[in-house]
């Protein structure tokens, strides 16, 4: 194989822009804030400073620490955590990072493929081809990228894998699928005839040579040998040309061979037909296990309705859905879906958003709300406008995330990949040693030994195994999916069943992440109305929810907000604006100096109450005197004490870690029984999580920017779906619809799907064990080993199956 092609290395990392970068001024009101200008790693622009219940905003430097592991060796017995000894022997790169400057990239829709080791078949033939830097095999999406040299053809590309025995649809494509639509239907009839028209030619054929006399039936099941054994010794003869040269083709063209030798026709005829059967059976469940990810791919329809408005009025036209562009007016009909992801026009909108969130009940969206492409209009026409490029709505996105979880696969599944790769080789060896050593050394008779040699290579056949893990990590996947979860791959996958710490990020993932106002404690006795309009008019363009808090209770109150001029960030203690030439700030509780005992006592009153509370001072030369306290507080997600009670079921511990108040945090931890870390800035919460992985396997919540380092260090990384866009990307797995639930939900799942590939690889070993035993002692023959091989792919693909039903 190409050096180029086999690259052993770590994917490219992701760099993103926040949203939350617009310029705009957020700030701490934080006990344990500092001004730390310590350069943000996770994206290229970034405010200042932030509030508390943000948990502070600046990651560590460029420099990410390892995953799952603790920085001091000392602490852990070894250097690397399991977690992380993994990344050794990582996949290629990504293929859906941009590739090396001056390479040119180009996909295809790939056809044919039964179970993921077709996935690398293809991939062992194309990295032959001179010229390709890299190449991967999406198999849960059927598609090959391939990255080339400057100024190379494509051509030899698709040439080594029609050469390779299958077929490529579509060229270079914005969408990660091609789907076809309005092909002419045939009846079912025909289609069973056209799909499984080789195992049936060959059923019939042997079932007219059984019921004729045994002189005429015995050329007959010869005929038959061959008919079958043409296509299956093409194939095994170009995947040897590409590359793969002990593919199961090849042993099945041995073994059939050798029974034509030794005069067995009708056995011969029978492993072939046995293992076509076997091929079918696993397309069926390559084709079951991808189901979610094709109904995925067809919730988004080909044409949408988009108006324009000309001179004469608005004009109606249907267009594709990859013409839409940002900005356009489109129409949709009750029942139909969403092409793009759109914000609503009209003053209110249902929508079922259950395909790509798991919940059932019609959303209602107001207007200027998002809703995300495939969202079902559930009761009248609405009109949306445009906000997504093509090929990157909601739903490629998680395609997106689909593909690049394929690139990460588990530990356990790399292994059995590593295995089965010297496996075959050394059981045709094991064969060939059958099938000589008795003859030559201890003169027996040659007909049975190549007998029991030719049964022995079918036994070996390591179908069974190597499918054993990617049907249910594959299964497992569909099933989180259509539930609303997205988890990153077979290796984010091993990795969650093995948690036994849940370390939570407080505003946004416990909390809704929408505080309001709840007290103003006037300190002149100034009336609150006028002190709540100085305090909201600094904290105008905000977009943190403390301030958006502020902003909101003075516009539902009705108060003309003065302009504040000179408006500075604070870092590490908050903001300070000008109002008619006067200096007002908002300030933590720590940065006042002024507080007197009684003004201190009542803070510490507020925050014992969960609340986070901020001064509002004016500034007198060099001393901020406070004029009043302003207490806010977020409110807990609903479903937060139900979601922890059922992580505590399962065996796990949770903790939250904040960057809020130690009282709040207290406040809150103890109403839902968990425990608590205080006052952090986001690298205090790596360092939080790096002394908790020394001891445990740690998962990490979190929905912003600040809480990204975290997710990255922790063993995995567990992404709100309303959350940033940063945090989304660094998490292993993500919740898209926002339901703290769902974590219990994916760890059960995990768990399921980790003892399933335990149970299917003692299964496929298993009863190779058992006919390998019977195989040398003569008891079974040679369609007996292919019913044995065939019956352990269809246990193990059942098995596997099972996880598609898991709620």
């Amino acid at each position: 194989m190409s050096k180029s092609c086999c690259n052993h290395q770590h994917a490219a990392p992701i760099k993103a822009v926040s949203k939350a970068a617009s310029g705009q001024s957020e700030h701490h009101h934080d006990s344990h804030c500092c001004d730390n200008t310590t350069p943000v790693s996770c994206c290229s622009t970034q405010t200042p400073h932030e509030h508390a219940s943000r948990d502070g905003n600046e990651s560590p430097g460029d420099e990410e620490p390892p995953r799952g592991g603790c920085h001091d060796q000392a602490c852990c017995s070894a250097s690397l955590s399991p977690a992380h000894e993994h990344e050794h022997d990582m996949p290629p790169a990504d293929p859906l990072v941009a590739p090396v400057q001056g390479n040119s990239r180009h996909s295809w829709q790939v056809l044919g493929m039964d179970c993921p080791s077709c996935a690398r078949k293809i991939e062992t033939a194309v990295c032959r081809v001179s010229g390709v830097q890299q190449a991967r095999v999406l198999f849960a999406t059927e598609k090959l990228v391939v990255d080339l040299a400057p100024g190379l053809s494509p051509d030899p590309v698709t040439a080594a894998v029609l050469a390779a025995g299958f077929q490529l649809k579509g060229a270079q494509a914005t969408r990660a699928h091609t789907i076809t639509k309005g092909a002419t239907r045939q009846s079912p009839l025909l289609n069973t005839l056209g799909k499984y028209w080789q195992p049936l030619s060959l059923a019939s054929l042997m079932l007219v040579a059984a019921l004729l006399p045994k002189e005429l039936g015995q050329p007959l099941f010869t005929l038959a040998t061959l008919w079958g054994l043409w296509p299956i010794s093409r194939k095994a003869w170009a995947l040897t040309k590409s590359g793969s040269p002990f593919a199961i083709e090849t042993l099945m063209t041995v073994a059939a061979l050798g029974a034509l030798f030794l005069g067995e026709t009708a056995e011969a005829a029978m492993v072939l037909l046995l293992f076509m059967l076997g091929e079918h059976l696993e397309a069926y469940a390559a084709g079951r296990a991808r189901a979610g990810v094709t109904a995925l791919m067809a919730l988004v329809p080909d044409k949408a309705l988009r108006i324009r408005t000309t001179a004469e009025g608005e004009v109606r036209e249907e267009v594709g859905a990859d013409e839409l562009r940002p900005g356009d007016i489109i129409e949709i009909a009750p029942g139909a879906r969403l092409p793009a992801d759109a914000r609503l026009l009209d003053e209110l909108g249902a929508f079922d958003e259950s395909a790509l969130t798991g919940e059932s009940i019609p959303v209602e969206r107001r207007q200027g709300d998002k809703v995300p492409a495939g969202s079902l209009a559930a009761d009248r026409v609405l009109r949306l406008e445009v906000v997504s490029e093509p090929g990157n709505n909601a739903i490629d996105r998680i395609l997106h995330l689909i593909e690049e979880a394929e690139s990460q696969r588990a530990p356990i599944e790399r292994f059995i990949d590593r295995f089965s790769r010297w496996y075959t080789p050394a059981m045709m060896l094991v064969a060939l040693l059958v099938v000589l050593v008795p003859p030559l050394a201890f003169s027996q008779s040659w007909d049975e030994w190549i007998y029991r040699g030719l049964a022995l290579l079918l036994i070996g056949c390591p179908c069974a195994l190597v499918i054993s893990t990617p049907a249910a990590v594959t299964s497992a996947l569909a099933a989180a999916t259509r539930q609303g979860a997205l988890i990153k791959g077979g290796a984010a996958l091993e990795r969650l069943a093995h948690i036994d710490t849940v370390a939570f990020d407080k505003t946004g993932t416990l909390t809704l992440g929408k505080p309001q106002l709840t007290e103003l404690v006037s300190l002149n006795g100034q009336p609150e109305a006028e002190l709540l309009a100085l305090a909201a008019a600094i904290e105008q363009g905000s977009h943190h929810p403390l301030a958006r808090a502020v902003v909101a209770n003075a516009t539902e109150q009705g108060l003309t907000l003065a302009e504040a001029r000179d408006l500075r960030a604070l870092p590490g203690m908050g903001v300070e604006g000008r109002i008619n030439g006067e200096l007002w700030q908002l300030l933590a509780p720590n940065r006042v100096a002024t507080l007197n005992v009684e003004q201190q006592t009542r803070i510490g009153s507020l925050e014992r109450q969960g609340k986070t509370v901020v001064v509002l001072c004016q500034s007198s030369g060099d001393q901020a005197l406070p004029i009043a306290l302003l207490a806010l507080r977020d409110q807990i997600r609903p479903e937060a004490a139900a979601a922890l009670q059922e992580l505590n079921r399962l065996g796990l511990n949770s903790i939250m870690l904040t960057g809020d108040n130690p009282n709040a945090a207290e406040a809150i931890a103890t109403e839902l029984g968990m425990g608590w870390r205080a006052g952090l800035l986001p690298e205090n919460k790596v360092e939080e999580i790096a002394k908790l992985a020394c001891t445990r396997k740690v998962a990490m919540v979190g929905d912003g920017i600040n809480d990204a380092p975290a997710m990255k260090r922790a063993s995995i990384g567990i992404a709100m779906g309303g959350g940033t866009d940063v945090a989304l990307e660094t998490a292993d797995a993500a919740l898209t619809h926002n339901q703290l639930g769902g974590i219990a939900a994916m760890i059960r799942l995990s768990r399921a799907a980790l003892t399933n590939i335990h149970q299917n690889i003692a299964l496929a070993l298993g009863l190779k064990a058992i006919f390998l035993v019977t195989s040398l002692l003569g008891i079974t023959g040679l369609w007996i080993a292919v019913l044995a091989d065939t019956g352990a792919t269809a246990l193990v693909t059942a098995n596997a199956l099972r996880l598609l039903r898991k709620r």
